[in-house]
């Protein structure tokens, strides 16, 4: 969502560029042209926990930082992606939050998975899937038309990305460890990981804080790891994360009218952009199968070229600008 405001500005076109995720804050000042003039590093975006000024105070460190290295006191336009805009009422009160620090004429705030997008295309046209902690998948065209879902977990349908792996892995290895489930080598494979010897022992932990809550994204390697041995229960799970991004993709592409056309679909993501072979490959047949002529790639670029690459589109700089600072993130 967008808002603007009269005041001081940086040069014409030239746009601040903010990627914001749960654990750290990327920011670029970039010029009309395309170069990249500053940047700067700060913390993790986290309105729904400290609130949105706080949170945007975390921004302001980092965008000091970026706008000092360029020499500069303000932007034409602040292009920011955004961890927890997950709805359009909450870009707009970023929006309006953002706008109002008057470090551009204009701001307009999106999603993060916006920023994965278009780092990864040379227009703003496709599809794509962020698998990191959760799991969200956004669409874009050229025309502004958007497609996009809620991802708020599962009150919004989601199921997905570390943490759902994580979550249900450990619930299956609970059950098959007191019989209540199917056997795995999960109920052996994470508590060994966490140096214990049961399931009981990881669950006593983990409910009383011995073993901190954000550990838990280190059980979703473990069941690649698994499934990769055969396991039919990892090997289930695994099946399933490829099921709910090709679901994601192919109802995005479907709202966009792109599923007759060749259109890209970008995975992105820590859990995407590991290449796991059975996860990639059946995401790769799955797609085959419903959307033929889509390109399936995974993005590796930073996801602050996306936001920038999204600033350059809103002013108008297009063309050799955006190639210029394509260039400039390898």
């Amino acid at each position: 969502m967008s808002t603007a405001a009269d005041g001081p500005a940086g040069e014409r076109g030239s746009v601040l560029a903010v990627d914001a995720g749960n654990s750290k804050t990327d920011v670029a000042v970039v010029g009309a042209d395309g170069t990249v003039l500053g940047t700067g590093r700060g913390g993790g975006f986290q309105p729904p926990l400290v609130g949105v000024r706080a949170a945007v105070d975390v921004l302001a460190d980092a965008v000091e930082r970026a706008m000092r290295a360029a020499g500069v006191s303000g932007v034409d336009h602040v292009s920011a992606c955004l961890a927890n805009a997950d709805l359009p009422v909450e870009e707009r009160e970023l929006a309006q939050a953002v706008q109002a620090r008057g470090w551009g004429r204009t701001t307009e705030v999106r999603n993060d998975t916006f920023a994965v997008l278009r780092a990864g295309v040379d227009e703003p046209r496709g599809v794509a899937v962020v698998c990191g902690a959760g799991i969200n998948c956004v669409g874009m065209l050229p025309d502004g038309r958007t497609a996009r879902f809620p991802a708020i977990g599962k009150l919004s349908g989601d199921w997905g990305g570390g943490g759902g792996l994580a979550d249900e892995a450990l619930w299956f290895a609970a059950r098959a460890e007191d019989g209540r489930g199917a056997p795995t080598a999960l109920a052996r494979v994470l508590p060994a990981h966490f140096g214990l010897d049961s399931m009981y022992a990881l669950i006593e932990a983990l409910h009383l804080g011995r073993i901190p809550a954000v550990r838990q994204h280190e059980v979703a390697p473990l069941v690649f790891a698994v499934s990769a041995e055969g396991d039919p229960v990892a090997r289930s799970l695994v099946h399933r994360l490829a099921d709910e991004v090709v679901a994601m993709a192919s109802v995005a592409l479907g709202r966009l009218d792109l599923l007759t056309e060749e259109a890209p679909v970008l995975l992105g993501g820590s859990v995407l952009a590991a290449r796991h072979p059975e996860l990639d490959d059946r995401i790769r047949a799955l797609l085959a199968e419903r959307a033929p002529k889509a390109v399936v790639r995974v993005v590796t670029a930073a996801p602050v070229l996306g936001a920038a690459l999204l600033g350059l589109d809103r002013v108008g700089a297009r063309g050799e600008a955006g190639r210029r600072l394509r260039g400039q993130y390898g």
